[in-house]
């Protein structure tokens, strides 16, 4: 797929919209790809704790882990020891986190779903605010971010244009449909392995 949702692509190498699989389910049909949830043993704020992870392993190497909503904060945070309170006010819940460890950049990912015109055409105008909002939450374990919008086709009607310029004037992005493999820097299976 071409930026901006123009022409076509292999959506083997992308993520399929939210609604038909979410990031883990997708990379664990991929070949080569393996997502495990693990659990580990950290010490965050001076205490042992046991987290739960969703590692991913590319070729038996582990690429990056996995965070949907809460787990951001009940794992994620607790691994880096960063308690959120002390840097943003409010919870921002991510449909879809992933921290690629080769990047050391976490790719905030929201999916964006409508089908008549409501109150999510406002929420894609916040894009820049809620990046700012994470960086200042990771930037003690400094620590990249990338916000992405996973769109579905409703949002290629003209009327968006204003929006998804202003998307990318924020240095934030979107796709329509899939996310490729490229753009969170994982390894891309082989065409001759799909």
């Amino acid at each position: 797929m071409i930026r901006n949702g123009k022409g076509g692509g292999n959506t083997k190498t992308g993520l399929v919209f939210e609604g038909k699989t979410d990031l883990g389910t997708f990379l664990s049909q991929q070949p080569g790809y393996e997502v495990i949830e693990e659990k580990e043993d950290i010490v965050s704020n001076g205490k042992h704790i046991k987290i739960t992870v969703r590692n991913v392993y590319y070729n038996d190497i582990k690429v990056a882990e996995l965070y949907k909503k809460y787990e951001f904060y009940s794992s994620f945070l607790k691994k880096v020891d960063i308690n959120w309170e002390e840097y943003i006010s409010k919870r921002l819940l991510p449909d879809d986190s992933i921290f690629v460890i080769i990047k050391n950049t976490v790719f905030i990912v929201e999916c964006k779903h409508q089908q008549v015109n409501g109150s999510v055409d406002e929420k894609l105008q916040t894009c820049d605010f809620k990046k700012k909002e994470y960086k200042k939450l990771l930037s003690k374990a400094n620590l990249d971010v990338e916000y992405i919008y996973l769109l579905d086709d409703w949002f290629r009607n003209s009327k968006y244009k204003d929006v998804l310029d202003y998307i990318h004037s924020v240095n934030c992005d979107y796709y329509f449909e899939y996310i490729p493999l490229y753009r969170f820097g994982l390894p891309v299976p082989d065409e001759n392995e799909v």
